[in-house]
């Protein structure tokens, strides 16, 4: 009987996009997946090869305003549902499309998509600090972490279906510059997971960075490079957790 300890595990990384410093997430995300030499990464900037995901053991997506076709949003259903595991980051649940007003609005033109990853995103705050709470202690994937103050985007979204949501804040106001841009006081999911079918999705919203090349061509130069939550430790724990979780079930199998 093989050893499940010393599997090879498939990962695929997607990590594509705009208006984010995809090449710094890319890197540290391979940098916390090459940790563990048991995995072997293939990466791609987006979803149409659905072959590769299909044969992986676990999915990891950072992106920003990628959107797949609706046979490749079918294939990644199909592959949470038969038990696949997918840890999705930041981005990977926007559409966005920057109007002649000047303001940003989030097409709903991926439902399929959306409903398989329990949320999308609609808008946020100008980045600020803001305080991310614990919201189910004795969930392996936060317990013994501190509520933290994280200078990122605070996500507003749509959720569908049934979250168990383990890290959260509180935001009540304005997000300026986007088209639905007021949102009374309530509690938004920081970090969740998402049953579907055999398999679930984990989503932690954390991890904004933007470089001096990634608002082109509105911005031929952005001034201040931004790192977020890249800058905390308690983010680097939370993603090598997901992480964890995400190989779980692969490790069970002889």
């Amino acid at each position: 009987m093989a050893d499940p300890s010393r599997r090879r595990l498939n990962c695929v990384l997607v990590a594509g996009g705009k208006y984010h410093d995809i090449d710094f997430a890319r890197l540290e995300l391979l940098k916390l997946l090459a940790e563990d030499d048991r995995v072997r990464v293939r990466v791609f900037e987006d979803y149409s090869n659905v072959e590769a995901i299909a044969a992986a053991d676990f999915l990891v997506t950072y992106t920003c305003d990628v959107t797949p076709s609706l046979p490749e949003q079918e294939a990644l259903r199909a592959y949470v549902e038969r038990g696949g595991r997918w840890c999705a980051l930041h981005g990977t649940n926007s559409i966005l499309r920057f109007l002649q007003n000047g303001l940003v609005d989030s097409p709903r033109w991926a439902p399929h998509f959306m409903q398989t990853l329990g949320s999308m995103f609609i808008a946020h705050p100008p980045i600020a600090p803001y305080r991310v709470t614990v919201a189910d202690p004795d969930h392996p994937l936060v317990k013994g972490v501190e509520p933290f103050d994280a200078t990122d985007e605070l996500y507003l979204s749509e959720y569908y279906g049934k979250l168990h949501v383990l890290l959260e804040t509180e935001f009540g106001g304005e997000a300026k510059g986007f088209v639905e841009s007021s949102w009374p006081q309530a509690k938004h999911p920081v970090f969740y997971l998402h049953q579907v079918g055999e398999g679930a999705v984990l989503y932690l919203t954390l991890g904004h960075c933007r470089g001096h090349y990634d608002m082109r061509p509105m911005i031929e130069y952005y001034p201040e490079p931004e790192k977020g939550s890249w800058e905390l430790p308690v983010f680097y724990e939370l993603l090598r957790r997901g992480l964890a979780w995400a190989k779980a079930p692969a490790l069970a199998t002889v």
